[in-house]
């Protein structure tokens, strides 16, 4: 059944993991029908947890979409992951909803993965709902919990449903239509008589009053003459200010026994901005100029694509939205990012992993389409007529780094082609090939994110690895000037082989290898210059002290001597060869190490500490800078070989609120006392490689 936009919300359930996101999707559902049977995350039997591997970490560790159809309106929820390393789920949904659910446990209080979700859905210009759920729990505390949220969030939090203990058992009051219900066990709610009014009841229906007279002149001066407000201005008020963002509303329940989720059906039923209201959006011509772009059917189409699938079974499958006009599966499409048409495959509902084919998706709605090969997350489809682009995504970017070690020899070549897939799915996702370690390098957002990457390489694409922590890139260099001779001879059958030279080594600023020839007398001929040179240019890729590059050397060719028969280019790249490898140890060799530059955004109450831990890493604070929200940025020069675990180090010391980028900047002298562990490093691996050859 095909919803007018206006009977559309598309709600994203963001929260910490564990507050009960996916718990609140499976009892809307259950509720309205959508289901037969109330999944629980621990069975591993939820609609949205679906993937092999959330069933047996009982966590979701990617967004699902759940349609749910209630008294005339289609609901879309979007239940992302809580967890920080996957929090492309939240990047990924965000784009598609008009609107963040925050779930908070009543007995764990506010947490930073809901403060990270208020914060997203704030920048992203997203109205706000916050549902405090498990009041069941024992040391569950309702009033505390909400309390917490006016101290972080401020005046904009208003209660709408909140829970009352009286001796007959827990009744929730909802505080707009000021009718109270019980729940029987089956999620039934019966209406009962409100309670007498407490002073906490009092005060909160206060609080509700304030925060919509705040939204309306009219009501403001009706609130200063203590008139009361109707029902109407009151869901009216809260319906305008959650739509502007003055007013984030707060629901409870007790989601596990169905008490209270009606309620926030009702919520996001009345109170919540409908597709029509809050789906447009703006994006940009060919040109680059900014166009608005409002939801309405009768316009040319204009969807965008949220999220990609790549299984090796099932096919692409890519996630979207139709933010204006109508999707046919017969629609002319244009992708604006590749200028190219697009063929369509089928076009299909999802309910967490069923796939129902359909015919169209319309204007506010959410679906999908199959075997779109050259489509990828954050493109816009749109109808020849008018070619738009909607603002490309900000994905977090991959900081945790290992290296991949095929437990099976052959598998290494398709490594390659199954982690394309995957991070077709996962923008979060990065992988290089490092030439110069010969490693493959698997990076993501932290250590689980990794952990199930692997899995994932397993158990879709048949290839088992593991991983271990990257070599680093170290380079060598001199610090003296040092003069050699390299003289290669030697006789055979025929023409023999005769090059000599000597040559001069210095360090040098001015490039990684220079090659001068300061020859007088015709002693070495031109036309064996660039072989000298080529052989030096070949010796240079192997340091003395423990095979790694030189860089910042300087070689002047002064004299040597040539046989006018024996000669060739090939003696005299072999002569330089012998030079380098007579002079180079002689010249005060130095190892030396990758620098790269760290800004960390930390809360402000943290820079101590983290300043401290770059100190620890031989790092230099180079400066701070604050930012809004009592962040900090703290810049500063850290060696490459002391990050590898910085990531978990950051998430712990500031429960996930920080972030860092790491960018490498230059090379510098490794003290002297690590050289001994870092050359004996080396010796291990060229020896393990010797062996594998």
């Amino acid at each position: 059944m095909n919803y007018a936009n206006d009977h559309i919300r598309n709600v994203m359930l963001a929260g910490h993991s564990g507050s009960g996101k996916t718990t609140l999707a499976e009892a809307m559902l259950y509720l309205t029908k959508g289901t037969d049977r109330f999944g629980r995350v621990e069975d591993g039997n939820t609609v949205c947890d679906f993937d092999p591997e959330e069933i047996k970490r009982h966590t979701s560790l990617s967004m699902a979409l759940a349609p749910v159809e209630y008294d005339g309106v289609k609901i879309n929820l979007i239940d992302t992951p809580g967890l920080f390393d996957f929090e492309v789920g939240q990047q990924e949904g965000i784009g598609a909803a008009e609107s963040v659910l925050i779930t908070v446990s009543a007995r764990s209080g506010l947490t930073v993965g809901a403060q990270k979700a208020y914060k997203l859905a704030l920048k992203n210009g997203k109205s706000r709902m916050i549902y405090i759920g498990k009041v069941d729990a024992e040391h569950a505390d309702f009033y505390k919990v909400f309390e917490d949220l006016k101290s972080a969030f401020g005046p904009s939090i208003c209660p709408v449903v909140v829970p009352i203990e009286q001796a007959g058992g827990r009744v929730f009051l909802n505080l707009i239509t000021m009718k109270a219900y019980s729940y029987a066990a089956d999620g039934a709610a019966r209406e009962v008589p409100v309670p007498s009014y407490g002073h906490r009841t009092e005060g909160l229906l206060e609080a509700m009053r304030e925060a919509v007279a705040e939204t309306d002149d009219t009501l403001m001066e009706k609130f200063f003459e203590g008139e009361p407000f109707t029902q109407e201005e009151l869901t009216e008020g809260v319906k305008n200010g959650v739509k502007t963002g003055a007013i984030t509303p707060v629901f409870c329940g007790a989601t596990t026994l169905l008490a209270g989720v009606d309620q926030v059906l009702w919520g996001v039923k009345k109170l919540l901005p409908s597709a029509a209201r809050a789906a447009g959006a703006e994006a940009a011509d060919r040109d680059g100029n900014p166009v608005e772009v409002d939801c309405v059917p009768d316009a040319p189409l204009c969807a965008y694509v949220f999220k990609t699938v790549a299984d090796p079974f099932v096919g692409k499958l890519s996630y979207v939205k139709v933010v204006a006009g109508e999707l046919k599966a017969d629609s002319s499409v244009v992708n604006s990012r590749t200028g190219e048409p697009e063929r369509l495959g089928k076009l299909v509902a999802l309910k967490g992993k069923k796939q129902t084919d359909i015919t169209s998706i319309g204007a506010g709605d959410i679906g999908a389409i199959t075997k779109m090969a050259n489509t990828k997350t954050g493109d816009t489809l749109c109808a020849p007529s008018r070619v738009v682009a909607f603002p490309a995504p900000v994905f977090s970017t991959p900081t945790l780094s290992m290296a991949i070690k095929v437990k099976q020899k052959g598998d290494e070549s398709k490594i390659s082609g199954a982690l394309q897939r995957l991070m077709e799915e996962d923008p979060t996702i990065g992988y290089a090939i490092n030439t110069e370690t010969v490693q493959q390098i698997l990076s993501g957002l932290g250590e689980q994110h990794l952990d199930v990457v692997c899995a994932k390489l397993k158990s879709k694409f048949g290839v088992e690895v593991s991983l271990t922590e990257p070599r680093i890139a170290y380079r060598e260099s001199i610090r003296k000037k040092c003069k050699a001779q390299g003289r290669h001879k030697k006789q055979t059958g025929g023409h023999g082989q005769f090059g000599d030279v000597w040559i001069e080594f210095e360090p040098t600023t001015e490039g990684d290898f220079i090659f001068e020839e300061k020859v007088f007398g015709g002693s070495v001929p031109k036309n064996f210059f660039p072989a000298v040179e080529k052989g030096l240019q070949e010796a240079v890729h192997h340091g003395v002290l423990a095979g790694y590059p030189v860089v910042g050397l300087k070689a002047t060719l002064l004299d040597g001597s040539y046989h006018p028969v024996d000669s060739s280019e090939m003696a005299f790249k072999m002569a330089a060869k012998l030079a380098y490898k007579a002079a180079l140890p002689e010249a005060g060799p130095i190892l030396l190490e990758p620098i790269g530059a760290l800004k960390a955004h930390v809360p402000g109450d943290v820079t101590g500490d983290i300043m401290g831990e770059v100190t620890k890493r031989r790092g230099r604070v180079l400066g701070m800078n604050p930012e809004e929200d009592n962040t900090q940025v703290v810049d500063a020069e850290v060696p490459v070989s002391e990050m590898h675990d910085f990531t978990n180090y950051l998430r712990q010391v500031t429960q996930g609120r920080g972030s860092f980028t790491f960018d490498f900047v230059r090379y510098e002298p490794l003290p002297s006392m690590l050289e001994g562990k870092v050359i004996e490093e080396a010796k291990k691996f060229m020896d393990v490689k010797a062996d594998e050859e």
